[in-house]
């Protein structure tokens, strides 16, 4: 069984950055594709990002390419999304997470394609 647990959200104005992190435990980190998720009132948790259980292979949703970068530390066991030059449209709550990785971790796109999930942190862009 894989715990995840996010941190780093908060409130910024627009243009801003954030940096979230996910730690993870219970499984053998080094074989988990990692993604991150977010999901504001009333509209479908969609994935921003993931990352490969090597870091070799990497996806961003379209609307958050050239703006957040994800990263992992597989020593750490953690996972990472930078998130730069922030927008309103930006506010979610974000997920971190995860399935192993069996390949095409950057073809796993939808919520149901990763069983583990950490609790959400909530990040508010204002204009």
């Amino acid at each position: 069984q894989v715990q995840l647990v996010e941190a780093g959200g908060g409130s910024v104005h627009a243009g801003g950055s954030l940096r979230l992190s996910c730690a993870a435990s219970g499984y053998t980190y080094s074989s988990l594709c990692m993604g991150w998720f977010r999901q504001s009132p009333g509209k479908e948790r969609e994935q921003v990002a993931a990352i490969s259980s090597g870091g070799g292979v990497r996806y961003y949703a379209d609307s958050v390419k050239g703006r957040f970068t994800v990263s992992r530390d597989n020593t750490q066991q953690t996972v990472a999304l930078q998130m730069n030059t922030l927008k309103p449209e930006d506010t979610a709550i974000y997920y971190c997470a995860a399935r192993v990785d069996y390949g095409g971790c950057a073809r796993a796109r939808k919520p149901s394609d990763f069983p583990y999930w950490g609790q959400g942190t909530q990040v508010t862009v204002s204009s």
